[in-house]
């Protein structure tokens, strides 16, 4: 009997998507960036958006390939997105959608992979996806370290973590993704292969920790399943959006590798 895959963990409420999207683009877009501008990425590359989200990425790669370029940018869920010259939209499931064969000199892919329990098989078949020689670029987290600098509210901040990684898991992610990924880049066949890991430091300012702010709400039920309380929701947002409140966030890797 075949196993159900368990099911996304953000859902697809649209208005609590659009502020992940927000917060993700606002955090990691120029990690994102840097990354895919040192690759050398310019006019007529053919370029893979997997799980594109708000879309600033994709537009972005729209731009700097243009004018003879094209960008292909899908995702399980698409709404109304602002098109661009070159740039396409498909609602594609990466696990069980097919993927044309040798068709990218780019495929990017941003913390996607660290939900999908099929996520080596899904390195395996981007492969396929590009040129001989063309490039993949995954950012993906390692959400095991993280740490409050200044405050009493350790404790508390480390119980949420904990229920956080525990609602991820059980939508079968994977929190250590991101430290993993240059040895799965280099079992599926990649080669020059490289990851450049970042840390921040956090205030409530941050679109880092704003998005574990969201995720109080957008993660409610599933957070009181996981052990808080409503109380401790309460509380944990208060200390996150404290004007003293520094914490050191979880890394993120950008990594890098050709087929």
């Amino acid at each position: 009997m075949d196993v159900k895959a368990p099911a996304y963990v953000f859902g697809d409420r649209a208005d609590a998507l659009r502020e992940q999207a927000r917060c993700l683009s606002a955090a990691y877009d120029p990690l994102t960036i840097e990354g895919l501008t040192a690759l050398g990425v310019g006019p007529g590359w053919r370029c893979l958006e997997i799980g594109a989200g708000g879309g600033s990425i994709a537009r972005w790669l729209a731009a700097r390939t243009a004018p003879t370029g094209r960008v292909l940018a899908t995702d399980l869920r698409l709404g109304e997105q602002p098109g661009a010259p070159g740039l396409s939209w498909l609602r594609h499931d990466v696990v069980t959608d097919p993927l044309p064969t040798a068709a990218f000199d780019l495929v990017h892919a941003r913390l996607v992979l660290r939900h999908l329990p099929q996520r080596r098989a899904v390195l395996r078949k981007l492969a396929a996806s590009l040129e001989p020689g063309g490039w993949l670029q995954i950012d993906e987290f390692d959400t095991s370290y993280g740490h409050c600098l200044r405050g009493d509210a350790e404790a508390l901040y480390q119980q949420f973590l904990g229920a956080v990684a525990t609602v991820m898991n059980r939508a079968g992610a994977d929190r250590t993704w991101g430290r993993q990924a240059v040895a799965a880049l280099t079992e599926a066949g990649f080669t020059e292969v490289t990851a450049r890991p970042s840390l921040e430091v956090w205030n409530a300012e941050s679109p880092g920790l704003q998005l574990l702010v969201h995720h109080t709400h957008h993660l409610r039920d599933e957070l009181l399943a996981a052990g808080m309380t409503a109380q401790q929701l309460a509380d944990v947002r208060a200390v996150m959006t404290d004007p003293e409140f520094l914490a050191v966030s979880c890394p993120m890797f950008v990594v890098q590798g050709r087929r």
